[in-house]
């Protein structure tokens, strides 16, 4: 064996890293370009801040995609085979100038199917550029320090699907360990209508997105039914009703904070759930946790 098929995962992700870099290279002088065009050329004070502004935004892409460069050299399993990185992304730069240069002609029909490849081809690569995101950007690196926060608790992250449910599906998976049926229809309509039942204790932490005024009862009441029917996103605020109806206390471990616990003055084991800010492209999440041993059997060691 001579190991060349283990060169070949790391391989394609520095081909797709180099890819988009190049992609963002290129749009961000289409950028300067129209930059450029809406500033007079005899107006020199705003074509020196024109210049300064350029050089701020090359200086700055050149340095997120050194930082890229870096992080994924640390996170690839071939970690002795990545030296080469930076050069590959350098000769991939000049495959693509030399493929440009020297197009043959091609019928329009040719063309058409061309193009439609090329569209899928830029949609695979857009798929596999977002897992190398998850390498390098800041969701990986929320789910790393998440991870050893929980590790030094013996917990690890149970993955619960982001579809609006998240922070009800995670209190109903912590709710099966203690032997408990609740469902997340369950608890939905449980906090909707708890909230219902103590206007004064929730109305005034919401406020109209719009105008900053607090919720009129009709809003509130527009809320509380989009809390028990459709897949609203869940808070804090929901988190305090939940602690209530439960008589539980409810831990949320955070990356860079503290955890919170809502429903302090409750005794018992508490609810763990994880928060995270960078989960998804929607933004923020809610996980649930596991025992670290649980983790150890599923993977089979």
């Amino acid at each position: 064996m001579d190991g060349s098929g283990e060169d070949e995962p790391a391989e394609a992700t520095v081909q797709l890293l180099a890819r988009r870099q190049r992609r963002e290279k290129r749009e961000l002088q289409a950028k300067i370009q129209s930059m450029k065009n809406a500033v007079p050329k005899n107006d020199k004070k705003r074509r020196k801040q024109l210049a300064d502004d350029v050089a701020k935004l090359e200086a700055e892409l050149e340095q997120k995609h050194k930082e890229e460069l870096e992080q994924l050299k640390e996170n690839l399993p071939e970690k002795n085979k990545m030296d080469s990185v930076a050069d590959g992304v350098a000769s991939l730069e000049l495959d693509g100038s030399e493929q440009q240069i020297q197009q043959p002609r091609i019928s329009k029909a040719q063309k058409r199917r061309e193009k439609k490849a090329a569209l899928e081809k830029e949609r695979e690569e857009r798929i596999a550029e977002a897992e190398i995101e998850n390498l390098t950007g800041a969701r990986h690196l929320e789910s790393q320090k998440l991870s050893h926060i929980l590790a030094a608790r013996q917990l690890a992250i149970k993955q619960i699907p982001s579809d609006g449910h998240c922070m009800y599906r995670a209190i109903e998976n912590q709710l099966k360990d203690c032997q408990n049926s609740w469902t997340v229809a369950t608890l939905r309509n449980q906090t909707a209508k708890y909230m219902q039942n103590h206007v004064d204790d929730f109305l005034p932490f919401l406020t109209n997105p719009n105008t900053g005024d607090m919720y009129s009862q009709e809003e509130f009441a527009k809320y509380c039914d989009d809390i028990a029917n459709t897949a609203a996103w869940g808070g804090q605020l929901e988190l305090r009703a939940l602690s209530h109806i439960l008589q539980m206390p409810i831990e949320v471990v955070q990356m860079d904070s503290p955890p919170i616990i809502v429903g302090e003055e409750y005794s018992g084991k508490p609810i763990i759930l994880v928060y995270m800010r960078h989960a998804y492209g929607l933004g923020e999440h809610y996980n649930s946790v596991k025992l670290l041993t649980d983790t150890a059997t599923e993977n089979g060691s």
